[in-house]
This record gives C-alpha cells, structure tokens and sequence, in this order.
C-alpha cells in the first residue's frame, strides 16, 4: 500500500471507488488528476492527457469553460439553494425547463429533474408504473431492456443495466425487468446475414418475447440510441424503425436513454433525431451541464402528464422528488451550456471533425488486433480481438483492453477498456488537430499493445 501524505496515499485510505478493482488499487494506487483545460487534463505531476472519453461520455465542452463556473458562481451568490417541492419553483428551473421542451426532437408536455443519468432513468420506471396504475392497468408493469445496455446503478437503472457485473452479488436484477436480445451484428448476427435481415430477426424475437410475457404485462421498453458501456453497439440498419413497429402492436411504451447521446454526440441534437425513434419518455443527463454540475431530466409526453394529474388529483400528490431535484445553481449552469451550443453552433463543428475522427479510427480497420471500428458523430468504439477472420475474442483474464487502455494513458491519452471495446468520446470542442494527435497516440498504444501479446505469446500479430 502506498504510504505518506500523498493525495494518492489519502485517497487509498478513505475513499472507496466505483469501477474499481479495489484490492489491485490497494497496491497500484489512483492515478491523481488535478487540472483541466480544454481537450486536456493534467496529473499531480503535470503530465498532460487528452480526456478521450470526456471524462466518463460527458464533458461536452471540455475543461475551464469560464463562462460555466461564472454562471455558477452568480447563480450561488443569487440562489445558492431552493426546492421546487409543494408548488414552489424558481426561475432557473422554469427557464430550463422550458428551454428542454423547445429542443425535444418529439413533441413533449413537462420536465422532471433529478440528479444523475440513473436517477433520470429510475424515475422513468416509477412513471411508467404509476402511468399504468392511472390507467388501470396493474398487471402491465414489466420494463424490457436490452443485453449489453447500460442505464445506471440504481436499484432500478442497474437492473435495467443488461450487464452481468451490475447484477452479480447485488442481488439484481428486481422483479418485473427482462432483458432482449444485443442489436450487435458484428458478434450476433448469423453468417452472410445482412444488418436489415439481422434487424427483423431482432424485432421477430421481441415480438415472441412480449407474447412469452403477456402483452398485458410488458409495460416499455428501454433504450439508447447508440449503447455506450457495452461496448458502443451503433444498431443495424431498419433496426429501431422494426423495433418500433412491434412496441406500437402491443402499446409498449418507449423510453430513450439519452444519457450519453443527448446534446450533439451523434451529430444531431439527440440520438433520437438520429436514429428516428419516437419515444414516450427521455432521459438526459451527462452533457446537459458540460458535466460542471450533476443535473439530469426525464421528460414526458403529454399522455403520461395528463394520467399523473389525474392520479396525483385521486390520490392528493405526485409523491416523487429529490431534495436536489431542479437545484438553482446546476439549473444555471445547464442554461448557460444549452446557450453555448447554440452560440457556437456546436453540432455544425461536430459534423465537421466527426468525419475526421471516424475516418481515422477505420485506418486501424487492417490492424491485426482490430475486429471492427464502429461509431457515430464523436462516439467510437474499436474492439480487439485474437483472430480477425474467426472474431475469436481475447480470454478476459488475459486483459486485452485494459493492458492497451494502460498503453494509452503512458502515451497521455485516457481511454476506456469495456473487456476487449476500447471506446472513444473526446469533449465536443475537439479540433481537427486535436483529433490527429489523439489518433496518432490511440496507434502508438495499438502496436505496443500488439509488440507486448507476441512477447507474452498470447496472439501472433505483425
């Protein structure tokens, strides 16, 4: 264990981490990160490293944005705190609100606020039952979600969360969540079949799902546009126009994780715009405040409003709500990051750098360690494999991604190893020289990555 009065020695002593493995962090320690400015951020020594995953998918407009701390700091001088329970409100989160509802891509009634994208998300599942309820409709309350998604850590998110390690000794997933199948064509989809065959196989097997469970018991379905931890899945061709289709048949609700699309990282606004879904309910959170401030939102269509009135008028509340729920100064801050897309017209320098970025990623295409580039906008993922022509994976323990993910960050370039899918999200800021610099050392830690499985005779790649 590391010893002295060292942040890091600190840090080992008291504080406890998530995603962590935490008897290696006994002995390896953290790596301690003091400074940020722009694409870059620098440890207690001065080493500096592109933030290749804006942090965790979420610092959109990168480091030291000054316009966002003094947005906070008058807001905090003005009003450092009130709730907006029992029909109080206040004018940054009526602003915010109604700005939220002018950018939906779909037409949508209110905004509820939370804290975090998991909130957002857990909130959403409590909706959707006392929807029903107002409707009903008790039986119908199952929640489908997809294997591979990702929707947070709450008791609720994390069981939606089709991740086996968020399930594993927390005693998850709760009652009434199912998992469908991973719209992931690269690793299931059947020899010599074609995205959009491999679409209608997926929306088929929905279908016999939703009729194995009762459609009068399937309540929604859950999903992001583009699936970020588990592996920045993009989904196939026809695939949620299919999808659609087979929730409209049976009045499942569709609610999009925009946790990490939202707010420009495909290209458009949301990923909903992107890929053409029409959803009864949105999570945002992440890049809704540049990630300065913890605030997230589940936003309603008018159907689901208009039961919790009538519900909330039976019963003599809307009993839901976070202390934190709407909080002045992270309203303020989200205000002035939705101002600062707009100003900088934001998606129009995504649009412009993301071919840059893609296009340089699927160089690495004919590496021999790449299996497939797959991304979209300023979103990639890059999976390593042992074979290229079988796809033959990595064994985990031998920790593929995580020795290249170490390569990397030597080369200052912090990255995120999801097993073997080596995922990429910069700030949305990035330049195109910037992306070069990025790429050139996302290469060096590929060959070196390579150099070192020849030594260790774990693969045999030129």
């Amino acid at each position: 264990m590391l010893r002295g009065n060292s942040a890091a020695s600190r840090d080992i002593a008291f504080h406890l981490h998530p995603y962590t493995h935490l008897k290696k962090h006994e002995s390896e320690g953290p790596l301690v990160i003091t400074e940020g400015k722009g694409i870059y951020v620098y440890d207690e020594n001065g080493k500096e490293y592109i933030e290749g995953l804006a942090g965790l998918w979420c610092t959109s407009l990168g480091f030291g944005e000054e316009r966002l701390a003094q947005a906070a700091a008058r807001q905090m001088q003005k009003l450092p705190f009130y709730h907006i329970f029992n029909h109080k409100t206040h004018d940054v989160a009526a602003e915010l609100a109604e700005r939220l509802i002018g950018l939906m891509p779909v037409k949508m009634s209110k905004v509820f606020f939370n804290n975090s994208g998991s909130e957002a998300n857990d909130s959403a599942v409590k909706m959707v039952w006392y929807y029903n309820n107002a409707r009903g409709r008790h039986r119908k309350k199952k929640i489908i979600s997809r294997l591979k998604g990702y929707h947070g850590v709450t008791v609720a998110a994390a069981s939606l969360t089709g991740l086996a390690n968020n399930h594993r000794d927390f005693d998850l997933p709760i009652a009434n969540i199912r998992h469908a199948d991973c719209p992931h064509h690269y690793r299931f989809a059947k020899p010599g079949e074609s995205e959009e065959a491999f679409a209608t196989r997926l929306a088929e097997s929905l279908e016999a799902q939703i009729l194995r469970e009762d459609p009068e018991t399937v309540a929604a379905f859950i999903a992001e546009p583009v699936m970020g931890a588990g592996g920045v899945i993009v989904p196939p061709r026809t695939y949620f126009e299919k999808i659609q289709q087979v929730l409209r048949k049976y009045d499942v609700l569709l609610i999009a994780d925009e946790v990490i699309c939202g707010f420009g990282r495909t290209g458009a606004m949301f990923g909903t715009e992107t890929f053409g879904l029409k959803p009864d309910i949105m999570t945002m959170a992440k890049a809704l405040s540049s990630a300065y401030l913890p605030i997230s939102a589940t936003v309603i269509s008018d159907e689901l409003y208009q039961a919790f009135v009538a519900q909330s008028e039976k019963i003599g509340v809307f009993a839901h709500g976070f202390t934190y729920s709407a909080h002045p100064v992270c309203c303020a801050v989200a205000l002035e990051t939705l101002r600062i897309y707009e100003e900088r017209d934001i998606l129009s320098h995504i649009r412009q750098v993301a071919p840059r970025f893609l296009d340089g990623l699927r160089r690495f295409a004919d590496h021999p360690l790449v299996g497939e580039v797959r991304g979209v906008g300023l979103l990639a993922g890059v999976e390593l494999v042992k074979d290229k022509a079988s796809k033959a994976p990595f064994d985990p323990k031998a920790g593929v991604g995580t020795l290249f993910a170490a390569r990397a960050q030597e080369h200052g370039l912090i990255l995120r190893a999801m097993v073997d899918t080596v995922a990429l999200c910069p700030p949305l800021i990035i330049t195109a020289d910037e992306t070069d610099e990025m790429l050139r050392r996302f290469g060096k830690a590929l060959d070196e990555t390579a150099a070192a499985l020849n030594r260790a005779g774990l693969a045999s790649v030129a």
